[in-house]
């Protein structure tokens, strides 16, 4: 039979930052035992999350999975995020795993330590993915096939270095400039362009799948219906609510295509849309819903699969996007001079950590490199500048450059010393 609707893709990102504690500048270079993250908020934070979010979320998916046999839902989950479910909630791994077991679970790639190194350092960036790949595989018995960056960061090269990495697919925002009138409900294709010849060599070196793949799908955010769920749910002023379940599919078959792909983070679930205001009873009724109106959910490499022979048009993003602020742009991270700053530093260190050979401190860098510290610093007004206040745990976007920097300095100290030590032990050679 025809496929009467567009399915629903629901994908969630799931991540957690470490956050920074405050180091007083009198610290830095004091020895090698300084921690530069806040344990007991990172701690506080995760569980608290874990109460009103994943935990409850996790249980209803599950009950929504088991009770619906057509559903399906995809997830990205960071290393970082993963690491702290080892330290903080293995009750909260065992929910996933248990999601996992359903088989109709799709986990994503991402970069482990959800950073920006795409955008700075391709054998970094191949490394991170490597090495999430490979820890999923560990924990969930899969190995992803679609890759989601960092923040959705998303360009025309970046599409093409993930095919060669292997993947098939790759999730990026619909945005209107790009799109140009066109559905966000269909899957596109990058243009067809060759990459430098050593940054080809540098990804088949460091390719975390067994082969690269000879095309590539992008699949799309339908960022109004996406957002209509992740941010205007519980907005009393808005045209749209109580936003009910009937209504939103109403707007879902609205708009034609193939998929329509909701993506947003998990979190939306119990902590920016809390209990009370019916987000898990609205959630609950979708699946029940939709397949009453003949609609099915398909995860991205589901979508993919189904439309492998057929022709997609060109998303064509020279420039690079995200799915963050009204710019869908850099500028949440890289939008003012002590973002640009920070930025530069820590790459600028990347050489030096790992020359060391120390994995302790290759780990606590790459934990500094999570795009999080990065958009703390941000210093827009308006409803973005909002957004980015909300989500910081610190008093001003200066306060986190501060504990930034000092944590990079006193890293850096730890870093030079055991550098020079390694070079002055190299063997020399016989004349």
């Amino acid at each position: 039979m025809a496929q009467t609707h567009p399915s629903i893709c629901f994908y969630f990102q799931v991540h957690q930052p470490y956050r920074l504690r405050d180091i007083r500048i009198t610290d830095i270079g004091k020895g090698d035992q300084l921690s530069y993250f806040d344990h007991e908020k990172n701690r506080s934070v995760f569980r608290k999350v874990a109460g009103k979010c994943y935990l409850p979320a996790n249980s209803l998916m599950l009950e929504l999975l088991n009770r619906h046999p057509g559903f399906s839902i995809a997830y990205s989950l960071s290393g970082v995020f993963l690491d702290q479910c080892r330290e903080y909630g293995e009750d909260v791994l065992d929910s996933f795993r248990a999601l996992a077991a359903t088989g109709r679970v799709e986990f994503l790639a991402e970069t482990y330590y959800h950073s920006l190194s795409s955008i700075r350092d391709t054998q970094e960036f191949c490394e991170q993915v490597s090495l999430h790949v490979h820890t999923i595989e560990d924990l969930f018995g899969q190995t992803p096939t679609v890759f989601r960056n960092t923040e959705l960061i998303f360009s025309n090269e970046l599409a093409q270095v993930a095919r060669l990495m292997g993947f098939t697919g790759i999730l990026a925002e619909g945005t209107d400039h790009l799109l140009q009138g066109r559905s966000p409900n269909m899957p596109f294709e990058p243009p067809r362009f060759r990459l430098p010849r050593e940054k080809e060599s540098v990804i088949a070196k460091n390719r975390p799948l067994a082969k690269r793949s000879d095309k590539i799908a992008i699949l799309l955010k339908n960022y109004r219906l996406s957002d209509d769920v992740a941010f205007r749910f519980s907005d009393k002023s808005w045209v749209g609510f109580p936003l009910k379940a009937e209504t939103f599919t109403d707007w879902l078959t609205a708009g034609g295509g193939h998929s329509i792909n909701l993506f947003m983070d998990y979190e939306t679930f119990g902590e920016h849309q809390w209990e009370d205001t019916g987000i898990f009873e609205f959630l609950r009724s979708l699946p029940r819903m939709w397949e009453g109106r003949g609609i099915r959910t398909s995860t991205p490499s589901q979508v993919i699969a189904e439309w492998a022979d057929r022709s997609k048009e060109v998303y064509d993003a020279h420039n690079v996007i995200s799915w963050a602020d009204t710019e869908r742009d850099l500028s949440a991270w890289q939008g003012n001079q002590i973002q640009a700053a920070a930025f530069r530093a820590i790459y600028d260190l990347g050489p030096l950590v790992k020359a060391t050979g120390n994995k302790e401190l290759l780990n606590t860098w790459r934990k500094l490199q999570t795009s999080d510290h990065f958009y703390y610093m941000c210093t827009k007004y308006w409803n973005d500048g909002d957004v980015h206040k909300y989500f910081s745990p610190y008093d001003s976007p200066y306060e986190a450059y501060r504990r930034y920097s000092h944590a990079l300095c006193d890293l850096k100290s730890r870093v030079e010393p055991k550098v020079k030590t390694k070079k002055n032990h190299r063997p020399t050679s016989k004349s």
